[in-house]
């Protein structure tokens, strides 16, 4: 079966604002949800944004990781209860 792109969604995203990296989970068609970790969002000079890799993790990444793994971990048991 080939991708279908709107198949695929986006249930919650979060973004750190320091350093725009953004976790999110994702759910293609009927399968289980998933966490995604990137891309990191970057604004431009003249203020529009684009995305790029979000490639290895800087400390600030971590901590903020860190801070959000509960909030994240939470919302993926409630998507996808372990079995």
């Amino acid at each position: 079966m080939p991708y279908d792109a709107e198949l695929d969604k986006v249930l919650k995203s979060w973004e750190s604002e320091e350093t725009g990296l953004v976790i999110s989970i994702n759910q293609y068609a009927e399968s289980e949800p998933k966490l995604q970790i990137g891309p990191r969002m970057f604004t431009r000079k003249d203020g529009t944004k684009r995305q790029g890799k979000a490639g290895r993790l800087t400390i600030e990444d971590v901590l903020w990781l860190y801070d959000m793994i509960d909030e994240i971990k939470d919302e993926m048991v409630e998507l996808a209860p372990p079995e």
